[in-house]
């Protein structure tokens, strides 16, 4: 990168035929510039200026390394705006492995304002758990939730949002269930578990000033958010979700916060990337899915 710069220097000053006013055109020092100049030539090994008091000519080998050089500049500006045109309408296929829940609960409305905002950009979108392999697979990236996943040494993990989390319960459960006051009761109730198999599980709940994991179990046990939120709603016990995800059930009565002082450890969200040089349209999609994790959308 910084040979192309010097043959970018030269080619100024070669076409200007004068280091001061080539200085100028480039917003340099006259001195910074033969500097750079006297350089390139000790790398190339040949003199490329006659230099006088009052004029700069090309020399031979001069004349040919600038027929070269002029080609190489020209392309490389082209390519370098070309890329900035993309980087203000980014196009193409963004291909990424997202959880269905977290998907369906949670990013739909920042997809639709990123589709709206880059109409350009086309999707694919797998919903699942399956992992994926971001090259064989055909990926620009995936979308993980929980504690950070274990990456090989090529695949990069960024922390993009943390998802809060509170308690809710349906009012018929909690008119018939043992009261609930504190995370300890919690001991005392039916818990539904977001877990693939059956086994007792931990909640760690926080007011701001005290922090406490609890044991919880229950009858049911499910590994998705969306069937624990179902679930709750028909009075089968507690389930964990986030705040947007209960908007409508919140408002309805048919959910309420359960120890509503209290707030579930937050869930973290990553993407999985091969490598941190990605396309814009990728940066930009994953930006936009962080800010709004963020609230900040």
């Amino acid at each position: 990168m910084e040979f192309l710069s010097s043959m970018e220097l030269f080619v100024e000053v070669a076409k200007a035929k004068g280091f001061r006013r080539a200085a100028e055109t480039l917003g340099m020092p006259n001195s910074t510039l033969s500097r750079r100049i006297a350089e390139l030539e000790k790398r190339v090994g040949v003199r490329l200026f006659h230099r006088s008091t009052r004029r700069v000519e090309l020399t031979e080998a001069g004349q040919a390394y600038f027929r070269r050089c002029e080609g190489i500049v020209a392309e490389a500006r082209v390519a370098h705006e070309s890329l900035l045109e993309l980087a203000e309408r980014p196009s193409g296929v963004v291909r990424v492995s997202m959880p269905v829940d977290l998907a369906i609960s949670y990013l739909a409305p920042a997809i639709q304002a990123f589709g709206a905002r880059y109409p350009l950009i086309d999707f694919e979108m797998d919903l699942g758990s399956r992992r994926v392999d971001l090259v064989s697979d055909g990926f620009d990236c995936a979308i993980r939730m929980g504690a950070p996943p274990p990456t090989p040494s090529t695949l990069i993990a960024r922390p993009i949002g943390l998802l809060p989390r509170y308690l809710y319960a349906s009012p018929a459960y909690l008119h018939s269930a043992p009261p609930l006051q504190h995370p300890r009761d919690l001991a005392q109730h039916q818990c539904l578990v977001q877990a693939a198999v059956r086994l007792a599980s931990q909640w760690t709940l926080s007011d701001g000033k005290e922090t406490i994991t609890m044991p919880v179990s229950g009858r049911y046990s499910v590994n998705s958010v969306g069937m624990c939120q179902a679930m709750a709603k028909l009075g089968m016990g507690i389930a964990v979700s986030a705040g947007p995800d209960t908007g409508d059930d919140l408002e309805s009565g048919r959910l309420q916060r359960v120890l509503p002082n209290w707030n579930v450890a937050p869930i973290p969200v990553y993407a999985i990337l091969e490598s941190r040089l990605i396309p814009s349209r990728v940066r930009l999609f994953i930006d936009c899915i962080s800010a709004h994790l963020q609230g900040q959308d």
